[in-house]
C-alpha cells in the first residue's frame, strides 16, 4: 500500500520532463513510511534490438546512465558510518516486487527487524524480489557513508534496457540520521532512436507530418489568394493568418522534438516560441470563428459595440493558454501536482465554454437574419459551418470522456506507448475544422457573393439590435398619403427596371 501511494504521487502527473538528462541540484529526500525517498525520474524506454552487438554497457542503444551522483549529509551526523543509500530501478510491471511485509502486516519499503529475522532481507536495505520476466531486475545498488565522511559518490554506471517498458528510478535510504541528505548529479535516459522519451518519440514524426499538411494547405490557400487577389475578403485574410501561424507552430514543434532527441536536453527557446505561436493560433482561430458566427464580413461590416468584448475575451484566453502550455512544456512537468495543474487548466476550460456559448448564440441570430433576408447562398454556407462546429464539439466531448477514462485506467502509465495519441488528436481536430472553414470560404471569382453588401442588411447598429434585443415592437401606422407615395415610388422603380437590392442579391445567389 505504501509503495502504491508512492508511485501514485509520482506517476499520476504527466511524465514528460524537461530532458532525458535528469539533473539533480541538491534535491532533498522525502519521508515515506519507514523510508526516505527521492524520485529520480520515470520514462518509457524501448528495448535495444536483439541483433545489436555492443562492446560495453556504455555503447548500448537503450540505457539509463548514472553520472556524478553525489550524496551529501550534514556535518553533525558525520561522526559515524551509515546505512546504504540505494538506487532502485524497476519496470512499472514489477512494482509489486518492491517492498514487503511480515506476517501479512503493513507493507514497508525498508527491511524491518521482523523481516530480517525471517532471513528475507538485511536490516536497513530496500526490500525487493526478482522479476518473473527477468531475474536481473529490479536493479538495486548503492553506497554508504564511512565515519567522518560528508559526501559519497555513486560509481558511474550504465544499465542496459533489454525490455520495453516504463522505467522508474528512486533513490532510497532507511537511515533516520540521514533525513537531511541531499543528492546532486544527473542520469541520462536513452532510447534506440535518440534521447527523446519513449512516450514523446512518436510526436516528433507526427509534427513532421503536420508540418507537411500545413505546407500543402498553405500552398493551396496562398495560390488561391494570389489568383483572385481582387476578390479577397477581410475574413479570408484572417484565415491566411491562422494558416501561417499553424505552419510556424508545427515546424517549431518538430525542430523542438528533433533537437531534444539529438541532445537529450530540451531547447527552451524553441519550446517557448512553439508554445507562443500555438497560443496565438488557438486564440486567433477562436476569435475568427466567433467573428464568422457574428456575420462579420458576410452580413455585417464591423463588429460594432462587440469589438472590445471580443478583444478582451481573446486576450484573456491567450494569457491563460500561454501559461498552461508553458507549465506543461517548459520545465519538469512531473513537478506539478494534480491540484496545481487543475489550477491552470480550469481557466482555459471556462474561457473555452464562454467562446462556445457566444459562438452558438451568435450563429442563431445570424441564421435568423439570413432567413429574413432570403440570402440563400450565405444561409447554405452557414448551415454547413454550423454542422461542422457541432460535430467538432461533439467529438471533443467524446474524446474528453475517453481521455478521462484512459488516465483513470492507466494510473501507473503502463500504456505509455499510446499516450502520444491524446495530444495528437487535438491537433488533428483543429486542423480538420480549419480545412472545413477554408473550403467554405476559399478565395474564388465568386467570393463577393459571400461578402457584406451595404444594401443586404440594414446597418450594423440595427443588426446588433435585431440579434440581441429580440423584442417585438409594434410598428407605428403609416399615414395613408405616405402609403400612396411609397406605392407610386415602387411602381416607378419597377417601370425603370431597377429591382430592389435584396432581390437582386437573391437572384445573383
Amino acid at each position: 500500500m505504501l509503495l502504491h501511494l508512492l508511485l501514485l504521487l509520482c506517476l499520476t502527473s504527466s511524465l514528460i520532463v524537461q530532458a532525458s538528462v535528469h539533473e539533480y541540484r541538491n534535491e532533498r529526500f522525502i519521508s515515506k513510511g519507514n523510508a526516505f525517498v527521492f524520485h529520480g525520474g520515470s520514462e518509457g524506454i524501448y528495448s535495444s534490438s536483439p541483433s545489436d552487438n555492443f562492446t560495453s554497457e556504455f555503447d548500448a542503444a537503450s540505457f539509463i546512465r548514472f553520472e556524478k551522483i553525489k550524496f551529501q549529509r550534514p556535518e553533525e551526523v558525520s561522526n559515524r558510518s551509515s546505512l546504504p543509500v540505494q538506487a532502485v530501478v524497476f519496470e512499472v510491471e514489477d512494482r509489486e516486487n518492491i517492498g514487503g511485509s511480515a506476517y501479512g502486516g503493513q507493507r514497508a519499503v525498508c527491511c524491518t527487524s521482523d523481516l530480517a529475522k525471517l532471513g528475507v532481507c538485511s536490516h536497513g536495505d530496500v526490500i525487493y524480489r526478482p522479476s518473473a520476466k527477468d531475474s536481473g531486475w529490479p536493479q538495486v545498488f548503492g553506497v554508504s557513508f564511512a565515519e567522518n565522511e560528508l559526501s559519497v559518490t555513486l560509481p558511474t554506471r550504465s544499465i542496459q534496457v533489454t525490455r520495453t517498458g516504463m522505467y522508474n528510478l528512486y533513490f532510497i535510504h532507511c537511515d533516520s540520521d540521514l533525513k537531511d541528505l541531499v543528492v546532486e548529479g544527473k542520469t541520462i535516459w536513452k532510447n534506440p532512436t535518440g534521447y527523446l522519451p519513449g512516450r514523446m518519440a512518436p510526436l516528433m514524426y507526427f509534427y513532421g507530418f503536420m508540418s507537411l499538411a500545413f505546407v500543402l494547405l498553405g500552398i493551396f490557400w496562398f495560390s488561391q489568394c494570389a489568383r483572385f487577389w481582387r476578390e479577397v475578403l477581410p475574413l479570408q485574410n484572417c484565415l491566411t493568418l491562422v494558416i501561417t501561424l499553424g505552419m510556424c507552430e508545427m515546424a517549431l514543434w518538430y525542430f523542438d522534438y528533433a533537437e531534444f532527441n539529438e541532445t537529450g536536453i530540451r531547447p527552451t527557446v524553441i519550446t517557448i516560441w512553439a508554445v507562443t505561436f500555438g497560443s496565438i493560433k488557438r486564440t486567433s482561430a477562436r476569435i475568427i470563428i466567433l467573428m464568422v458566427s457574428m456575420g462579420y464580413g458576410v452580413v455585417r461590416p464591423t463588429l460594432g459595440g462587440f469589438t472590445s468584448k471580443v478583444i478582451m475575451l481573446g486576450v484573456t484566453f491567450f494569457i491563460a493558454s500561454e501559461i498552461l502550455e508553458l507549465m506543461e512544456n517548459v520545465g519538469a512537468v512531473s513537478d506539478l501536482s494534480g491540484k496545481a495543474r487543475l489550477f491552470f487548466v480550469l481557466p482555459v476550460a471556462i474561457l473555452d465554454a464562454f467562446f462556445i456559448i457566444w459562438i452558438f448564440k451568435s450563429l442563431s441570430a445570424t441564421f435568423k437574419k439570413l432567413q429574413t433576408r432570403r440570402l440563400l447562398v450565405k444561409l447554405d454556407i452557414y448551415r454547413k459551418f454550423t454542422n461542422a462546429l457541432a460535430v467538432a464539439i461533439l467529438v471533443s466531448l467524446g474524446w474528453i470522456c475517453y481521455e478521462l477514462y484512459f488516465k483513470s485506467k492507466d494510473v501507473y502509465n503502463e500504456h505509455w506507448q499510446n499516450a502520444w495519441i491524446i495530444p495528437a488528436f487535438w491537433q488533428l481536430l483543429s486542423f480538420s475544422l480549419l480545412l472545413v472553414i477554408c473550403s467554405l470560404w476559399a478565395p474564388s471569382q465568386n467570393s463577393t457573393r459571400y461578402a457584406f453588401s451595404g444594401s443586404s442588411v440594414d446597418t450594423s447598429a440595427e443588426f446588433e439590435k435585431d440579434d440581441y434585443t429580440l423584442t417585438l415592437i409594434k410598428p407605428s401606422p403609416i399615414p395613408s398619403h405616405d402609403v400612396k407615395n411609397l406605392s407610386e415610388t415602387r411602381l416607378l422603380q419597377a417601370d425603370e427596371g431597377e429591382p430592389e437590392k435584396d432581390l437582386e442579391e437573391d437572384k445573383r445567389e
